[in-house]
């Protein structure tokens, strides 16, 4: 059955205190939002222009010059707003907030009577508009426009840019829909559906939900809107370097080469099929539709069974940044976009939500203690945009199979879409550690933090305290002044054998539903939940359909997925296999990896042999082994040491 009420988190009553995860929010408020501040200005040295602010003025009257970026460049900056939102939430800073202030109002200045607001159509292309949408994201920079909106008036009760994405949504329901008169659109990006549903929850304006609707069961009808707007534009197409209007020609590549309803697999741009399911889970819940939800089961279960990294990443190719077939997941080639792992934990909690089952919570953990958390330098000023497994620098340089690979984080990107997003889930992570529900409190990850809820009448005051990822127990505390009767639902998690839980130091007795302890009971002041969860490390073997990974063996601890680097392993990585009977020893890092635990094993290294030996032998034996001890670090953390090589799956000896 699906659960209809859930009660989003607010963030204003959430603080992080996390060692581990206070950290990185601190380097958002402090390194992050400044350093995309000075990115967005384009003051950041040695890094390619972005240009999106001055977009912006130029599109507002304010100066003279011309549109420079990509057709989706207007997002940068209200992702950046909505990053600055969360963090206002977790920290009042009063000139990080008037800055944003001022940003809105030039965003208030550069919109247009009508409601509508996008600078590439109002600086470059006037008298375009929504004429290119499978190609040219003006819906998707309203549904960025649209979520920045919902966070600032969350986070700060300022209204001014909810208003503004409130009129131009309304713009955008006059244009879109089915009656006469209308386009019968839909997104080449999807964002919008899920961003119009977060509008709709918190204005409870029937149009946006109605308006998220259209765009869901639009999409993959036929004719094919798409083929219609390329006839209409003469059949010319935006992205060039593509050739041959590939966005427009290849319908599976958005999710539109059949209706929803009709479709059971991940398909396409990774971060579009995400953004896409991340909607449909969010309006089947709270519309109680049980086609829609199936949909939504069936495209997960093939995600996540069939075409998702170990990692959490998903999208496994550089073309198309895209998903290709069941069990195809290479390793040295993967793209694992950035975003792709933040729309899939947003697919996950929506799904969460919807089901109330710990297999969701368990993705939407997999995916942000690995490859979120990856795609940012533990300095917080260089990024991923992409997440392989596996890196040879050697042959990065001269083989165009890795032209997408980098073998260290970047400065910034032409295309920056994935900084800002990294920027903006890790200040809003609270609405992942937390799922409240009139009928009980899902607690998902145990980040430490303290929180606040309202609960039957009363005010539900918790602390989480402990050090996960890396400690396996976890404190909770009740300082609510008086008793509250509430569940708290504790996730169960699927790498841990045998969690225990206690109640004032006593074994706590509760109903195990869908992967979650059930404990209902008065909460009194000064209650103490104990959870201890054994980070026993664990080898993980792939599905023997997954070609790239077999005779191989992955190592994890807790949530943590650990590699190989070439900085305590040597060069060579692929010469090294870990036997079946070794055991593994737990120690601390130090440097930049200070605070981590870092693994180590007896192993076995194939000697390098001579530059003389030939290319092709009859006889194993010229190629002795050695014993070594491997070392394993976190694999969020690679590449914070300079360059080397990488690699996840290693050789079972």
């Amino acid at each position: 059955m699906m659960q209809s009420d859930v009660i989003e988190a607010d963030l204003n009553r959430i603080t992080i205190t996390d060692p581990f995860l206070g950290e990185y929010q601190r380097l958002i408020r402090e390194v992050v939002i400044p350093w995309q501040w000075q990115a967005l200005n384009d003051t950041l040295p040695d890094t390619e222009p972005s240009h999106a602010l001055t977009n912006y003025r130029i599109a507002a009257g304010l100066q003279e010059g011309e549109f420079y970026g990509m057709v989706f460049q207007d997002s940068d900056v209200t992702k950046w707003l909505e990053a600055v939102a969360w963090s206002l939430s977790q920290k009042p800073n009063v000139t990080l907030e008037k800055t944003a202030d001022e940003v809105i109002e030039l965003l208030a200045l550069a919109q247009c009577e009508d409601g509508y607001l996008n600078t590439w159509y109002t600086v470059k292309e006037p008298g375009m508009r929504w004429t290119n949408l499978a190609e040219c994201h003006e819906l998707y920079c309203a549904g960025h426009l649209f979520e920045a909106a919902v966070a600032f008036w969350q986070a700060t009760g300022k209204r001014r840019l909810l208003d503004i994405a409130c009129r131009f949504a309304d713009h955008i329901a006059d244009i879109f829909g089915p009656n006469e008169g209308q386009l019968r659109g839909y997104p080449g990006h999807p964002e919008i559906e899920l961003a119009l549903m977060r509008l709709y929850e918190v204005t409870r304006e029937p149009r946006y939900q109605a308006l998220a609707r259209f765009f869901l069961e639009e999409r993959g009808q036929q004719p094919y809107y798409y083929d219609i707007e390329f006839e209409k534009r003469g059949g010319t197409w935006h992205w060039d370097n593509w050739g041959d209007a590939w966005m427009v020609k290849d319908k599976a590549y958005t999710h539109a080469h059949k209706p929803l309803k009709e479709q059971d697999q991940a398909v396409g741009h990774a971060v579009r099929s995400v953004y896409l399911m991340t909607g449909l889970a969010h309006l089947a819940r709270t519309t109680q539709d049980e086609e829609k939800r199936q949909t939504c089961l069936r495209i997960w279960d093939n995600l996540v069974q069939r075409r998702m990294y170990i990692t959490g990443g998903i999208g496994s190719q550089a073309i198309g940044e895209a998903f290709t077939s069941d069990y195809d997941l290479p390793n040295d080639t993967a793209y694992g976009e950035s975003c792709a792992s933040i729309g899939l934990m947003m697919f996950a909690r929506r799904m969460l939500e919807m089901e109330g089952d710990s297999r969701y919570a368990d993705v939407m953990e997999r995916a942000f203690y690995n490859t979120v958390l990856g795609g940012m330098a533990l300095d917080g000023k260089h990024f991923f945009y992409v997440n392989p497994l596996e890196t040879y620098p050697k042959s990065i340089p001269h083989n165009h199979i890795y032209d997408h690979i980098k073998p260290v984080r970047q400065r910034w990107f032409g295309c920056a879409c994935c900084p800002p997003n990294i920027a903006r889930t890790l200040v809003a992570i609270g609405h992942y550690i937390f799922t409240p529900r009139p009928d009980a409190l899902f607690i998902n990850i145990y980040a430490g933090s303290q929180a606040q809820f309202a609960v039957n009448g009363g005010d539900l005051r918790l602390t989480i305290a402990g050090n996960y990822p890396w400690n396996e127990r976890v404190e909770i505390t009740f300082d609510n002044p008086q008793p509250v009767e509430h569940t708290l639902a504790l996730r169960l998690p699927e790498w841990c054998d045998d969690p225990q839980f206690l109640v004032n130091g006593e074994a706590a007795h509760g109903e195990r539903i869908k992967g979650y302890l059930h404990l209902h009971r008065r909460w009194h002041q000064g209650d103490t939940l104990t959870l201890l969860l054994p980070m026993r490390v664990k080898r993980v073997y792939a599905n023997p359909l997954v070609r790239h990974a077999a005779g191989k063996v992955a190592i994890q601890r807790g949530p943590l997925v650990y590699c190989q680097e070439e900085a305590d392993n040597g060069a060579e990585l692929h010469n090294l296999s870990l036997p079946a009977q070794s055991g593994f020893r737990e120690i601390a890092g130090t440097g930049v990896l200070k605070g981590k635990i870092l693994l180590q094993a007896d192993g076995v290294r194939v000697t390098t042999p001579s530059e003389d030996q030939p290319l092709y032998s009859f006889d194993r034996q010229q190629t002795p082994v050695k014993n070594q001890t491997l070392t394993f670090i976190p694999w969020f953390s690679w590449a914070n040491r300079g360059e080397g090589e990488m690699r996840i799956w290693v050789d079972e000896a």
